[in-house]
């Protein structure tokens, strides 16, 4: 059954998959973007221009609309003047909120929100207590909260909670832009212990996809693969074309650098989303999830995270 959807933040790196893949399965799209997109859409795609957190037309937006796709937001790189939480909250929350809410006065009846890995981390490690340390991963637990209560019984919502996504996106500078710089410097690579799971834009965009078609419901992990940081880096630079050894970087030095970063925020009255002497910490640790929910969701194994790899280099401008 074809499906009407509205994708908020569609022109974005990971809406841009989603649109695409929605557009694959044969369902009508409709984009909603703050400022008109800058790059071109595939043919067939309609287009809005409107602020979510203070539209007052989300009812017009959403009318006639069977599925809904929150792919926008505040991420984690963001460091906003004291207090955070509130900048987290008008970026992550209140849309949300607001979306699910006349999602379900709508007669809308799936939505699907593109979170974070670490409302899954913390439900692994609550002594962590992320949510009251980070305004970033607070604001994502509350995301995750807000948008099953706003929704209710009326609109099955599913939250992916999302680690590192690799790939690219037309118009879109890739997150690793800086670590693809590096590895084709002369400069020696480290690593800390650790290490975090992986995911490929053309997985997230399936599992959002599938989520609508089958009115799932609850938080899913989407992961393609898990890897220690070491690994990791090691991947990049083979397939960026100069494989050499990673170094171990020792974690007391990955925490005092953290703690000069954080010594700057202060002294400019502004705070991190993942505040840097904490999240060090956490680097530390085997950020992993299991890859059992997502298989089981798309129906299909694990994306090429070196395929991945490779289009995210190109992203970059960085031949691979």
């Amino acid at each position: 059954m074809a499906l009407r959807v509205l994708v908020v933040g569609g022109t974005g790196f990971v809406g841009h998959h989603v649109v695409r893949e929605l557009l694959a399965g044969g369902h009508e799209v409709t984009v909603v973007s703050r400022r008109p997109a800058t790059t071109a859409h595939p043919p067939g795609v309609l287009t809005r221009t409107a602020d979510v957190a203070a539209s007052d037309d989300l009812g017009e937006l959403l009318a006639d609309q069977d599925g809904l796709v929150f792919a926008a937001g505040a991420d984690d790189r963001s460091v906003p003047p004291v207090p955070a939480y509130r900048y987290f909250e008008r970026g992550n929350v209140e849309p949300v909120r607001r979306l699910t809410r006349a999602a379900a006065r709508a007669g809308c009846t799936r939505a699907v929100v593109l979170g974070s890995y670490f409302t899954a981390l913390h439900r692994a490690w609550p002594v962590l207590d992320l949510p009251g340390r980070h305004p970033y991963i607070r604001s994502r637990v509350e995301q995750a909260r807000v948008a099953h209560e706003a929704a209710g019984d009326k609109v099955a919502t599913t939250v992916l909670e999302l680690p590192f996504v690799l790939g690219s996106a037309p118009g879109r500078t890739p997150l690793l832009a800086p670590v693809a710089r590096w590895l084709r410097s002369p400069w020696p690579l480290y690593a800390p212990p650790g290490g975090t799971a992986v995911v490929t834009a053309r997985t997230v965009a399936r599992a959002a996809v599938r989520a609508l078609e089958q009115r799932a419901a609850g938080p899913v992990p989407v992961v393609d693969e898990n890897l220690h940081w070491s690994a990791f880096l090691g991947r990049f630079a083979q397939v960026a074309g100069c494989p050499r050894r990673v170094h171990r970087l020792p974690p007391a030095v990955l925490r005092a650098g953290a703690g000069a970063v954080q010594v700057l925020h202060t002294v400019r009255r502004r705070e991190a989303g993942v505040r840097p002497v904490a999240m060090a910490t956490l680097l530390t640790r085997e950020l992993f999830l299991d890859p059992a929910p997502c298989r089981a969701l798309t129906g299909e194994p694990a994306a090429s995270v070196r395929e991945a790899l490779t289009d995210t280099l190109r992203g970059c401008g960085v031949p691979a």
